[in-house]
């Protein structure tokens, strides 16, 4: 079996979103064609409740799915469906912006905030789709122990066992790995002509041949195959460095669409773009409500 490649290492920058959070922004629009269906990826990590606690006040998605994951914290949400919640430490919401949605995002003091938020774009015949919100709690994860790693399966497969949530509409792979410390993992599930990368939330890891030098923390490494037309699958290998590591692996098929995209909102063309800020303004941009 071969290898993927390692081809990008992406480090992404130190931001402020929402009322004030304080996250690294490591997937945007320059990474849209090598990371599709992936748009966007934030992480966070913080112990000072100043950097998050300000949250993400009300505001509006349309066209994506947002997949928000922690490790350590919490955070309150709440939509314009009547969905409203907590999640915790190792849980997962899961949100289809679909047509319009109108939410928010509270984190709370907590001792440590760590974990990431995705987003995923939506196919363009289900842009406009009805809204929808998954729950992922910790009991309901799948999980896979294995010598050096435990995998948490938050969607998709793994060695056999189904994570409780199936995307919808695009069908994403996510896998949470704790690595133990100078351990090696080694995967290969995910089909040749799909999107696959890391992102790694904590520790440190080495990626691909050079298995001796270790990237930090809040970086995605994306890895191409050697053969995407076939329905082969190619290997990934990491090691862990003496901290051990904590990263996701995400993977999918890449819609190969055109993307327009405006802050919260992303569709096909300009113009879906310029009625989606038009329907804000005039009130008539949620669709579907409780």
């Amino acid at each position: 079996m071969n290898k993927r490649k390692a081809n990008q290492i992406i480090r992404g920058q130190n931001a402020v979103d929402g009322a004030g959070v304080h996250l690294r922004r490591v997937l945007g629009p320059v990474n849209i064609v090598d990371f599709d269906p992936f748009l966007m990826l934030d992480g966070f990590d913080s112990e000072d409740p100043k950097d998050y606690i300000k949250g993400f006040p009300w505001h509006p998605h349309r066209g994506i799915e947002t997949i928000t994951y922690l490790i350590k914290g919490k955070v309150e949400h709440g939509d314009s469906l009547g969905n409203k919640g907590t999640i915790h430490d190792l849980e997962c919401q899961w949100m289809t912006a679909g047509s319009g949605i109108i939410h928010q995002e509270m984190p709370k003091e907590s001792e440590r905030m760590l974990g990431c938020q995705l987003w995923v774009n939506l196919p363009a015949r289900d842009k406009m789709t009805i809204p929808a919100y998954g729950d992922i709690t910790q009991e309901k994860v799948t999980l896979v122990e294995e010598e050096n790693a435990v995998v948490r399966i938050l969607a998709g497969t793994y060695k056999g066992k189904s994570g409780v949530f199936e995307g919808k509409y695009v069908k994403v792979k996510y896998l949470d790995i704790d690595l133990a410390p100078s351990s090696t993992w080694t995967y290969d599930e995910t089909p040749n002509d799909q999107t696959l990368f890391i992102y790694l939330l904590d520790g440190n890891l080495a990626v691909d041949n050079n298995l001796s030098q270790f990237e930090n923390k809040s970086c995605a490494v994306l890895f191409t195959s050697s053969d995407k037309d076939s329905d082969i699958y190619d290997s990934v290998e990491v090691r862990s460095g003496n901290q051990g590591a904590r990263f996701v692996l995400l993977a999918a098929k890449p819609l190969k669409e055109p993307v327009a995209w405006g802050g919260p909102i992303v569709m096909n063309t300009n113009e879906e773009l310029d009625q989606a800020f038009k329907e804000l303004d005039n009130g008539t941009f949620i669709k579907h409500s409780v």
